[in-house]
């Protein structure tokens, strides 16, 4: 089997891009972090929130944080009801 390689000469917007790590820790904004892995990076903490709502409503046995970058410090979603 060949190995497959971007060219150099192709142009930047065509190459792949490396996607985020999921092990580097945000230092500004919010995050999701589903059964203690990081998932997805927020602007603010609403949209965190919501998106760990709409997560614990399809599956209710994760446990989803949002970890605040700014103060470290992480708050459990929970679902009202």
């Amino acid at each position: 089997m060949k190995n497959i390689k971007p060219k150099q000469d192709q142009p930047e917007e065509l190459r792949p891009r490396n996607p985020q790590r999921a092990d580097i820790i945000p230092t500004e904004g919010f995050a999701l972090v589903v059964d203690g892995k990081l998932k997805a990076d927020f602007d603010d903490e609403e949209a965190a929130r919501a998106a760990g709502v709409e997560l614990l409503a399809k599956f209710p046995r994760l446990r989803v944080e949002v970890y605040n970058a700014e103060t470290g410090v992480r708050t459990r979603v929970e679902v009202a009801g």
